[in-house]
């Protein structure tokens, strides 16, 4: 068992990052609340989020200790976590 490297953990992140990418890209509407624009701090690391998932879904590992901390999984996944509640808060 590889943990956060195996094929489960990389599948996760590659299937989060899609998803909300493509919803992020084709109902962009969905970002903001009656109207109102969404903060464009949280929507950046969100972004991040969606980035470092398909960085690490991919099954690239950085090599550099900054970017192994930018893009690793579990900040990620938080950052995708964010992005959902962004999308579906009600």
């Amino acid at each position: 068992m590889q943990g956060l490297h195996g094929g489960f953990a990389r599948a996760v992140s590659l299937v989060a990052a899609g998803i909300l990418a493509l919803i992020i890209m084709l109902y962009p509407v969905a970002l903001s609340q009656d109207g109102a624009t969404p903060s464009h701090g949280l929507l950046t690391l969100v972004m991040l989020g969606i980035s470092a998932g398909f960085i690490h879904g991919v099954g690239f590992t950085p090599r550099a200790l900054a970017w192994k901390w930018l893009f690793h999984p579990v900040l990620a996944w938080l950052l995708m976590a964010a992005g959902f509640v962004l999308l579906f808060r009600g």
